[in-house]
C-alpha cells in the first residue's frame, strides 16, 4: 500500500542543542521513497512520493519531473543524466516550467511542492510545447504535510518537529534526491540543487546537510535571519526566548552553512529586501568549502527572475556536466603594488574576461532602498581587477566581472560603514 508505513523515516528529533546536531537521519533519508506516478507518460511527468509523518500519518508530496528524453520525445537522450533538485520559494509550488527548463539544457529534474498540495497538470500546445502558465490552480493533497506559513515555519518550533515546515521541508528535498538518483537514466554522481527565496533558504540548509549533492546554488536566501534588516527577522524575535534560541539553532541556515563542503554560488541582488546584503555575506563568509558569488544591482525578486541568471546553470554544469567553470574573486582590497587611489582584486578564470566594473552606494540607511552606482574597472592580464577607490561617502562597494559567456561573478562587498 503507497501510504503504508515503512521504515524509511525517522523518530522526531528533539530540539538540537548543539549547532553540529542534524534533525534528520541522514541514512533513512538517503534511501528512496515510495512512489505512485500520476502520469508517467507525457513529457513533464507527475508523481507522489512518501514523505515523514504529519499528524500521526505519513504525507504524500507532490513533484514535476522531466528529463531529455522526455520533454523530446528521444528516450535515447536519457543516459547517465545529471540531476537538478528544484526548490520553490513562498508563493510557489512545483513549477513545470521549470523542470521543463532544464529537461531541454540536458538535465533530469524534479520540482516538489512545499505546502502539501498538487498544482494543475502542465499544458501544451499543438506543436507539443510547453504553455507557461503563470497562474494554477494548487488542490490540496488528502496526505500533505504542513502549510507553507508562519506558524509552520516559526511558531511551531521546539517539542515535537514534525509539525515544523523546515523538518518536513528538508526531508522531502532528501527524499527527492534519493528517489531521482534512483532512476536508471540518472547518474547518481552527477546531482545538484538550486532554489528560489524561501527555496534559496531551504537549499542552504539542504547544502550543509545532505553532502551528496555536487553543486548547489541558493537564489536570494541565505542565513543570519535573526540579524540585521531581514524581513523574518521580527518573526523570530516574536517567539518567547527558549523558542527562538531553538528556532536559531535548528532552523537558521547560518546554522548549516558552516558544515556546507557541496560546492555553492550565492546569488542575490544588492537591493533584495527579503535577504539583505549584510546577512548574504556573512551566510557566505561562513562557509567552509568552495564557493562563489553573483551579485547583481537591483536585480528583481521573484521566481521566473530568479531561475534565469545564465551563472546558475554555468554553476552547475562546471561540477556535473563537463562545463567550465566561473571566474572567481579574491578579497578585494589594496596592494602595496599599486597607487593608494585604486583598489584591486585578484581573479582566477578560464574564460576571457571581457568585462569589469565597480558597483558602490554612498547611501546609508535600510538596504534594500539605497541607490548603485557602477563605473569600468580594468582586468590586467586576466589576473587582476583594478578600479579607481570609490568616492570617500561610500558606505558599500564591490568588484564584478563578466567573461565572454557573459556569465558574471561578483567579489565580495566591502562595507565602510
Amino acid at each position: 500500500c503507497f501510504f503504508c508505513l515503512v521504515a524509511l523515516f525517522l523518530t522526531p528529533a528533539s530540539q538540537a542543542e548543539d549547532a553540529s546536531q542534524t534533525l534528520w537521519d541522514i541514512d533513512a533519508l538517503s534511501k528512496p521513497p515510495q512512489v505512485k506516478w500520476l502520469d508517467a507518460d507525457s513529457g513533464i511527468r507527475s508523481l507522489v512520493f512518501t514523505g515523514p509523518e504529519f499528524n500521526g500519518k505519513p504525507t504524500e508530496v507532490f513533484a514535476f519531473y522531466a528529463t531529455p528524453g522526455s520533454v523530446s520525445g528521444d528516450v535515447s537522450k536519457d543516459k547517465n543524466l545529471p540531476a537538478v533538485v528544484c526548490v520553490h520559494g513562498g508563493g510557489g509550488t512545483a513549477f513545470s516550467e521549470w523542470v521543463n527548463l532544464w529537461a531541454e539544457r540536458g538535465y533530469a529534474a524534479i520540482a516538489l511542492d512545499f505546502s502539501g498540495r498538487r498544482p494543475d497538470a502542465p499544458k501544451f500546445d499543438k506543436e507539443g510545447q510547453l504553455v507557461v502558465q503563470r497562474r494554477v490552480s494548487r488542490e490540496r493533497l488528502p496526505s500533505g504535510g504542513p502549510e507553507h506559513g508562519h506558524v509552520e515555519k516559526f511558531e511551531n518550533v521546539g517539542g515535537d518537529t514534525t509539525d515544523d515546515w523546515q523538518y518536513h521541508a528538508i526531508s522531502n528535498i532528501m527524499l527527492a534526491h534519493s528517489l531521482v538518483r534512483s532512476f536508471p537514466e540518472v547518474d547518481q554522481n552527477r546531482t545538484a540543487i538550486t532554489g528560489i527565496s524561501w527555496g534559496g533558504y531551504l537549499t542552504c540548509i539542504a547544502a550543509g546537510v545532505d553532502q551528496r549533492f555536487k553543486a548547489a546554488v541558493p537564489v536570494y536566501g541565505c542565513g543570519y535571519l535573526y540579524e540585521g534588516e531581514s524581513v523574518q527577522k521580527p518573526q523570530i524575535d516574536r517567539l518567547p526566548e527558549e523558542k527562538r534560541r531553538i528556532w536559531i539553532k535548528q532552523y537558521d541556515p547560518s546554522k548549516h552553512l558552516v558544515n556546507c563542503r557541496v560546492p555553492i554560488l550565492f546569488v542575490n541582488g544588492t537591493n533584495d529586501v527579503h535577504y539583505p546584503l549584510d546577512s548574504y555575506m556573512n551566510s557566505f563568509r561562513s562557509v567552509p568549502g568552495e564557493k562563489n558569488l553573483r551579485i547583481e544591482v537591483a536585480m528583481r525578486h521573484g521566481h521566473p527572475p530568479g531561475w534565469a541568471p545564465q551563472e546558475i546553470e554555468d554553476f552547475i554544469a562546471s561540477k556535473i556536466a563537463n562545463g567550465k567553470a566561473l571566474a572567481k574573486f579574491g578579497r578585494p582590497g589594496f596592494l602595496d603594488a599599486v597607487p593608494d587611489d585604486v583598489v584591486v582584486a585578484e581573479i582566477s578564470t578560464k574564460t576571457q574576461i571581457t568585462k569589469a566594473q565597480i558597483h558602490w552606494t554612498t547611501d546609508s540607511g535600510l538596504l534594500s532602498k539605497r541607490k548603485w552606482n557602477s563605473s569600468p574597472a580594468k582586468v590586467v592580464d586576466q589576473k587582476l581587477v583594478t578600479a579607481p577607490v570609490p568616492p570617500a561617502e561610500t558606505t558599500i562597494w564591490f568588484l564584478s566581472i563578466t567573461d565572454k559567456r557573459g556569465a558574471m561573478t561578483s567579489s565580495e562587498m566591502v562595507f565602510k560603514e
